[in-house]
């Protein structure tokens, strides 16, 4: 029959030994989660600033409340391997936020961080079709795609200092929010100029004619609006 002493280590050591294998499997944990933010931010990464062409899509819809420059002109961005960039950035966004959630980090961070993947995208898209119109003074496109890449550096920023630093960042979530909405706002009003200046009839009707220079494919808008 064993010691008290020799009992007493042998229950302490099972407690420090149980309380290290908890302690190893949540660090391992933790790494799992911070592995799979990375890995959803650069897929949505890739998506947002990955616009391949442009090419005629479903008739020009200007009621939506978020109207985006493919909605205004009957577009779709479509990425290298063919696939909708806005559907597949809708399904990487999802993916993103079910990952920062399940890593514990805050809803407005990771709303933020989606929000500036849609910047650029859009961004992407002006680009694109300025660059189809042979240039519009008006649209300052490249001015566009910089701010926005900006802002998703700053908003990704943030992310990864609470995915890593959670309990340091917070004294300074606050503060960084409150700059990151004013970048939001100088943002979204650069991108309405660059719609507005793209959207003009004339520059519309030029982009139609090196899209679609037969108008077949804008037949189906005619065909869709029948009842």
């Amino acid at each position: 029959m064993p010691g008290l002493v020799e009992l007493a280590y042998t229950t302490g050591g099972g407690v420090v030994g149980a309380a290290l294998t908890n302690y190893l499997a949540k660090v391992q944990e933790r790494r799992q989660l911070r592995a799979e933010v990375y890995r959803r931010l650069e897929a949505t990464r890739a998506i947002s600033g990955g616009v391949h062409e442009i090419r005629i899509g479903l008739p020009p819809n200007t009621l939506t409340s978020r109207k985006t420059l493919a909605n205004a002109l009957g577009i779709a961005a479509v990425l290298e391997d063919g696939t909708d960039a806005h559907r597949a950035l809708h399904d990487a966004l999802s993916e993103l936020l079910t990952a920062v959630l399940v890593a514990g980090i805050p809803r407005r961070v990771a709303d933020f961080a989606g929000g500036a993947h849609e910047r650029v995208l859009e961004s992407a898209v002006v680009t694109t079709v300025d660059r189809r119109l042979g240039g519009i003074p008006n649209a300052n496109a490249d001015q566009l795609a910089q701010a926005a890449q900006t802002y998703r550096a700053e908003t990704t920023s943030l992310l990864l200092a609470v995915l890593w630093h959670p309990w340091r960042a917070r004294l300074r979530v606050r503060g960084r929010i409150r700059k990151l909405r004013v970048s939001a706002r100088a943002l979204r009003l650069q991108q309405e100029a660059a719609v507005a200046a793209l959207t003009r009839p004339e520059q519309a009707e030029a982009l139609y004619q090196r899209l679609d220079p037969d108008g077949t494919l804008r037949e189906t808008w005619i065909e869709d609006r029948l009842p």
